[in-house]
């Protein structure tokens, strides 16, 4: 004979010592369950929007005002933490409490069914509030994006944005004319600009030049007549600055140092521009070489220490973050058997 158990398991009812086919139902309340996943994900909103206001009030843009970024962080963490616990723990309990009554159902199974409630109405609240969220949740999983880009691009050569620069460069410096006048501006921008000037500036007991220009533009001071500069003097300047630049950018590319032949071309141009010596134009030219070289170096340094810094704050989030949503299931599982005893006893 078939027990009441056995009946139950295999889909039938005993009526009256009579097997009779048992209405399939879901063992899933999903009205509870969404009931219990609206709640969390409201209040979870509430909580993180309070906890940004929290922070922000926290937070200045002052030195020595305010919390330190290692306490907004530890505060970021704990705050995380209760919201996961009063949020997940939240719809839980509604998940629990709802539930419609199983009746005639083994103790166990109950258990089980309320700890799944719990569970399902965490995960609705957490896939809802994470499509809310979608911009904070991307921007926070960029920053290790980021951070590992910017330690590609760096690492290759600390001179990497001026190499790109110096492309332009050469291609704008064969046009001549006011097309030399615009490679000019974009050297001051973004590469070598600085060096270059450094390079060209004049010795500090170099004579003053008294050439003056054949001819001068219609409507020109005559008091400013002696340092107007002639047509063939403007092009020869911005040949030398950019010849001079796309040699510091081969320089800096190739480890900080020219061959003889290019250094001594350096040279015999700054020689030309500032009155040096060809020996004391070497010296300036190689000086000038180790300071682009260090500050390279310096600038590739600051980009991978951010970056370094941009990857450990994208993992310690994400590991934070990991441990909270853990912290969550486990209360909405647990809160979700609290509340479905309740209702069981007061049924």
């Amino acid at each position: 004979m078939v027990t009441k158990n056995e009946a139950w398991y295999a889909g039938e009812t005993a009526v009256g010592g009579v097997l009779a086919p048992r209405a399939s139902t879901s063992a899933v309340s999903w009205g509870a369950v969404l009931a219990g996943a609206a709640a969390a994900a409201a209040l979870s909103l509430i909580l993180l929007l309070l906890g940004v206001g929290l922070g922000l009030a926290a937070a200045s843009p002052w030195a020595n005002d305010g919390a330190s970024a290692a306490t907004l962080g530890v505060a970021g963490i704990v705050w995380l933490a209760f919201t996961q616990l009063a949020a997940s723990g939240l719809g839980g309990y509604l998940a629990g409490r709802l539930r419609v009554r199983w009746r005639d159902t083994d103790a166990d199974e109950v258990h089980f069914r309320d700890t799944a409630h719990g569970l399902l109405s965490w995960a609705v609240a957490t896939l809802f509030t994470a499509a809310v969220l979608t911009a904070s949740v991307g921007a926070i999983a960029g920053i290790g994006v980021k951070g590992a880009a910017v330690a590609a691009g760096t690492a290759a050569t600390g001179a990497a944005a001026v190499t790109a620069a110096a492309g332009a460069t050469d291609e704008s410096g064969a046009k001549g004319g006011a097309s030399g006048s615009m490679a000019r501006t974009s050297l001051g921008s973004g590469d070598f600009g600085y060096y270059v000037d450094t390079l060209l500036r004049p010795a500090a007991l170099a004579p003053a030049s008294t050439t003056t220009p054949s001819t001068a533009p219609a409507g020109a001071n005559p008091a400013t007549l002696r340092a107007w500069p002639d047509a063939s003097m403007v092009h020869a300047d911005e040949q030398s600055s950019a010849a001079l630049n796309r040699l510091l950018v081969r320089a800096v590319r190739d480890g900080g140092t020219l061959s003889p032949e290019d250094t001594r071309a350096a040279a015999q141009l700054v020689a030309q521009r500032t009155g040096l010596s060809q020996a004391e134009a070497e010296r300036r030219v190689t000086e000038t070489l180790q300071r682009a070289r260090a500050e390279a170096q310096a600038l590739e340094t600051k980009a991978r220490e951010a970056a370094d810094a941009a990857r450990k704050t994208a993992l310690t989030t994400a590991l934070w973050m990991f441990v909270a949503l853990l912290i969550g299931t486990f209360t909405a599982s647990l809160l979700a058997t609290v509340g479905g005893r309740q209702r069981d006893l007061i049924e």
